[in-house]
């Protein structure tokens, strides 16, 4: 399995970075090719258990619909997806406080090996999509986080 890991400061608190990333309608505005999020019906809104659709565009070009639902979940350290679908992994935030007014925001994405021959022979540029893919991920949240608690990584602000 192909697992990247990311960290990064964050110009907010622990509490704060985690209040924002919870909730699934922000989803949109971090999570790398999310197009849109739809709630699903009888799940819970947040915490463990909670899912959503996702409209996707993956590569910026396929269109796909996937299933995102919160598979681990600590409230204010750790918070867990896991995506299902034609494309399937997990993407999990912690959140550690790093001083006043400051978090580290650590991302980590697990995904499965491509299969078949065909798969085997592309598994580099699966790795280089996926590492891409993470660091925009958590880029964009660093960004959203900060105007969300509208400050920027030195506190100042916004």
């Amino acid at each position: 399995m192909g697992h990247i890991r990311y960290a990064s400061d964050v110009g907010a608190p622990t509490d704060a970075a985690f209040a924002y990333t919870e909730n699934f309608q922000h989803l949109a505005h971090w999570m790398a090719g999310v197009t849109s999020v739809t709630g699903q019906g009888a799940a819970p809104a947040q915490g463990l258990g909670a899912s959503c659709s996702l409209k996707v565009r993956l590569g910026g070009v396929i269109p796909m619909t996937l299933t995102c639902e919160i598979t681990e979940y600590r409230r204010g350290a750790v918070i867990g997806y896991t995506l299902r679908g034609r494309v399937y992994g997990t993407v999990t935030l912690r959140f550690d406080p790093l001083g006043y007014e400051r978090s580290v925001l650590t991302a980590e994405a697990g995904y499965p090996p491509p299969r078949g021959a065909f798969g085997r022979m592309c598994q580099g540029l699966v790795d280089a999509a996926a590492r891409s893919a993470l660091r925009r991920t958590e880029s964009r949240l660093r960004r959203e986080i900060e105007a969300f608690h509208g400050t920027d990584l030195v506190g100042r602000i916004a």
